[in-house]
């Protein structure tokens, strides 16, 4: 599209000298005399930037800027000036010109400064258009949340998905530490390659080091053959190291090595193994505190914080909750072939009211159990929100803690705790078995079998 630009010079020759270079430059022009005309054709010329003398008859070139802002604020203007009136040229930049040119000048001179000015208008326009895009860029990944707070970790995510620099994750349980990592990764440019997950908590060190750099055949007891380690598996991808704080302090050095070198060695081996891989690492403790304590490496722990993405927990983005709530009560009534149903108004107050120490995962299973229990339900409205609410469900806790309040042992604990949330999820699911498993998230016949072994199976 070609650019307008309006030229303000009562001087009738410098005025089509300036006209005719710039329209040679293919810019469509339209030259004035004086401010009145340049106001009175603004609405209809719609010009991209107004390149005005300072001093004009009727009024001054920077009250001629105020007008014509007033018209349209996204307007730029490109002061000329005698040298005698730089000062007030200056003073004009502060009100809002993009620059000024000192008389007499070279016309390069001017297509310079509109050049960058250009430049300029199109990074902003691009910028804006980034803006607009970025929160729904990660939507793909389920990210939802156009807060502030969401906003600023997107722009992060989308500062390192290019890159493969190596990025820690800090959050809260349940705030989304895994979307980020493969947000990152399915942005990048390893998105074609793997997305190699693994949870260090949930494993032994033996087993989480074998799983990790995989090990030879022999290399210990039931090791029948050899198997690659997922940072094998995620080369030429990325790797996410979640609880990366419970990782044992001698595989930390391993990991410190792959870090360092980009090689592996397996269990049972000692031939190295070259890998190329990105590393995305979640933790949802204080990493430097643990440092302090002596139970993290400090070389590994400044080698994975590259660049930190934290998390808001769910109470410190509340303006994200409806988004959220409307997000997942779709994806639920998608999954169990209902129509989306209303939602009044008050509906939401207990949902603000609320802290969610679960954060976002405890707003999904919370809307999840709403929608399987409420399949028939046309309206959601207060009234049935706030029955489905946390702080109503004391009475399933309160078994729990009295429990430990007896001081039973804790296999006593663990049993009777079983079998007082059966309880709990058949209430919820008004006796169905099916709906009480779902919530629970286990088989039906599982949840059958835990009936029978509790005497609960009629």
């Amino acid at each position: 599209m070609t650019l307008k630009i309006m030229v303000v010079e009562d001087e009738e020759i410098k005025r089509e000298t300036i006209k005719d270079f710039l329209e040679e430059k293919g810019f469509n022009i339209l030259a004035f005399d004086n401010p009145v005309s340049t106001l009175s054709n603004i609405g209809n010329f719609d010009p991209d930037i107004v390149v005005s003398d300072l001093r004009l008859p009727s009024f001054d070139g920077i009250t001629l800027m105020k007008k014509a802002k007033e018209i349209k604020p996204s307007l730029d203007f490109i002061i000329m000036t005698a040298f005698a009136s730089v000062d007030t040229a200056v003073e004009a930049m502060k009100q809002g010109a993009f620059d000024y040119i000192k008389k007499p000048f070279e016309l390069e001179e001017l297509l310079v400064i509109i050049e960058r000015l250009i430049k300029i208008k199109e990074l902003k326009s691009e910028n804006l258009l980034l803006k607009e895009k970025l929160e729904d860029k990660y939507d793909c990944c389920n990210i939802v949340g156009k807060s502030k707070e969401m906003r600023a970790v997107y722009e992060l995510i989308d500062s390192v998905s290019d890159s493969s620099c190596t990025v820690l994750i800090k959050g809260e349980s349940g705030t989304g530490k895994e979307l980020v990592a493969n947000a990152i990764h399915y942005n990048s440019v390893r998105k074609n390659g793997p997305f190699i997950k693994i949870n260090c908590s949930v494993f032994n060190p033996n087993l989480l080091e074998s799983e990790l750099f995989g090990h030879e055949k022999g290399a210990f007891t039931g090791a029948i053959r050899e198997k690659s380690g997922k940072f094998e598996l995620a080369h030429r991808g990325t790797i996410f190291l979640d609880d990366i704080d419970d990782m044992p302090f001698d595989l930390q050095v391993k990991l410190l090595r792959v870090l360092q070198e980009r090689e592996i060695e397996r269990v049972g081996g000692n031939k190295p193994i070259s890998v190329d891989v990105r590393i995305v690492a979640a933790t949802k403790v204080d990493l430097k505190a643990k440092v302090q304590k002596g139970e993290f490496r400090e070389d590994l722990y400044y080698r994975i914080n590259v660049v930190r993405i934290d998390l808001p927990p769910l109470k410190a983005r509340k303006e994200d909750i409806s988004l959220l709530f409307n997000f997942f009560l779709k994806k639920y009534c998608e999954r169990e072939k209902v129509n989306f149903p209303e939602i009044s108004g008050a509906a939401l107050t207990p949902l603000f009211s609320y802290n969610w120490p679960g954060n976002v995962r405890e707003l999904e299973n919370f809307t999840e159990r709403l929608v399987t229990l409420n399949k028939s339900v046309r309206a959601i409205d207060e009234k049935m929100v706030r029955s489905f609410m946390p702080e109503n469900e004391s009475s399933f806790f309160g078994d729990v803690i009295s429990l430990i309040n007896e001081s039973k042992s804790f296999i006593e604990i663990i049993d009777l705790a079983e079998k007082a949330l059966l309880k709990w999820a058949l209430r919820e699911g008004n006796g169905n078995k099916t709906a009480a498993a779902n919530l629970l998230k286990m088989k039906r016949t599982t949840f059958c079998d835990k009936l029978l072994k509790h005497g609960m199976e009629e």
